[in-house]
């Protein structure tokens, strides 16, 4: 799925419903769309929020303000761990089965990208047992026709680049990431390395600003080369869509969210030639 608009460019800007968060999911999805946000990525937060139900009366909010939705984050991530990456296998069958319900959910909501986290918390015997366990996910996600992402998180396994590395090598076309630059900055790595070496199977992200006033900030509030950014993301290939992603604690009122996703709608109009 290509994230164009009106004017045919395929890169797109986005918020993410986090952001709002605690704010209730279908209140924050109604937020972002009333105040004239067009691509949303939706950050699940309990299990009544993936009831058919509840998922169609999101979908009657995003056809009626033409809103859509580029990638689904589970609230199961802090999950993950034990239930993928444990040595009992049963787990792993039970959790494809759950995961199942988001890919559900994300093909009555048009959703391409599945948000994973992954690993911590375990040594692993080797890194094979983790492209395995994360291979049979993907291969979930495709009878869905959903792509499941590996994210960088810090503290994560994920969050070593030289990791990351390895995954892309060792899975091949299965290798798909999201690229949150917070995280990076996080785990002490430059963003720009990540596209070096990774950039060509980056398929989501998530962007905010940085600086030594803190890695979470409202666009134009750090000192982030954000458009240089985007601009070698798209050298490499990269035709998804720039989510915002910040805490509550990041911003006052849902302005500085929307001037913020302006930030970055005319970001990439600059690098469209527009």
């Amino acid at each position: 799925m290509k994230y164009r608009n009106k004017e045919g460019r395929i890169l797109k800007a986005g918020v993410s419903t986090a952001c709002l968060y605690p704010r209730l999911l279908e209140e924050s999805l109604y937020d972002l769309a009333v105040n004239g946000v067009d691509c949303v990525e939706i950050f699940i937060n309990t299990d009544c929020e993936l009831s058919k139900r509840f998922i169609g009366e999101m979908k009657s909010t995003l056809d009626r303000f033409e809103v859509s939705v580029a990638s689904l984050h589970p609230y199961t991530c802090g999950l993950e761990p034990i239930m993928f990456f444990s040595p009992y296998e049963r787990r792993v069958g039970d959790m494809l089965d759950y995961y199942k319900r988001y890919f559900e959910a994300m093909q009555q909501l048009n959703a391409q990208y599945f948000v994973l986290h992954g690993c911590k918390g375990f040594r692993l015997d080797n890194n094979e047992f983790y492209f395995e366990r994360f291979k049979r996910i993907v291969e979930a996600g495709k009878e869905f026709g959903i792509t499941v992402c590996q994210e960088n998180v810090h503290l994560y396994v994920s969050g070593n680049l030289k990791f990351l590395k390895e995954m892309s090598n060792a899975l091949g076309d299965d290798a798909a990431f999201v690229l949150d630059t917070k995280q990076c900055v996080r785990c002490g790595e430059n963003p720009f390395d990540y596209v070096k070496a990774i950039g060509n199977k980056v398929k989501h992200v998530h962007l905010s600003d940085s600086s030594e006033k803190g890695d979470c900030l409202l666009m134009g509030r750090g000192r982030f080369d954000y458009r240089r950014f985007l601009a070698q993301l798209k050298e490499k290939g990269f035709d998804g869509a720039v989510m915002l992603e910040l805490y509550r604690s990041n911003f006052n009122s849902i302005s500085d969210l929307i001037s913020s996703y302006n930030i970055i709608e005319n970001a990439i109009s600059r690098i469209d030639g527009r």
